[in-house]
């Protein structure tokens, strides 16, 4: 999975479990979002490695070094009757930013998703951060404006399981 000699996209391993969790709180901070990320380096080894893993992730190397990553889990489309792929995370580091990486990256996953027989690629993103959303839109990702995420979790989510 390589896109030029500097360049390497690879399957997380096991034991990069702390590597991974290192690009989370990374992402998470340039998100503003720091005070948010529960996930120990435990939690992540187990989702990525255990028995049966829920999420996959491709790291970016750039002469061999850790420098951006991909965390992804298969979803599936009622609509196309196929699954595909939804992007939990995309993170390069700002001192590799403009190298093609995150260009790499999700090539990687659109390839995965076409070799697969799947059916699309999906992602969200601020709505603040401009400069994502015109790297995305230049890879000819269309924005789903009319779309708006739902989340129920901490107390909610606990209060809405009792009502089952």
């Amino acid at each position: 999975m390589s896109a030029s000699p500097a360049l390497t996209i690879r399957r997380a391993r096991r034991g990069e479990a702390g590597l991974v969790l290192e690009f989370v709180r990374e992402l998470a901070d340039y998100e503003k979002l720091l005070h948010e990320v529960e996930a120990d380096q435990a939690a992540i080894d187990r989702a990525l490695f255990g028995e049966t893993p829920r999420v996959f992730c491709d790291i970016a190397e750039w002469d061999g070094e850790a420098v951006g990553f991909a965390l992804w889990f298969i979803n599936f489309s009622t609509f196309s009757g196929r699954s595909g792929i939804f992007l939990e995370d995309l993170f390069v580091r700002p001192a590799h930013r403009g190298k093609g990486i995150g260009v790499a990256l999700l090539a990687g996953l659109a390839k995965e998703c076409v070799r697969n027989g799947w059916s699309r690629l999906q992602w969200s993103v601020l709505d603040w951060n401009t400069p994502s959303i015109e790297f995305y839109k230049s890879l000819g990702a269309t924005l789903m404006d009319e779309w708006t995420v739902c989340r129920v979790n901490g107390d909610a989510l606990t209060a809405l399981a009792k009502r089952a």
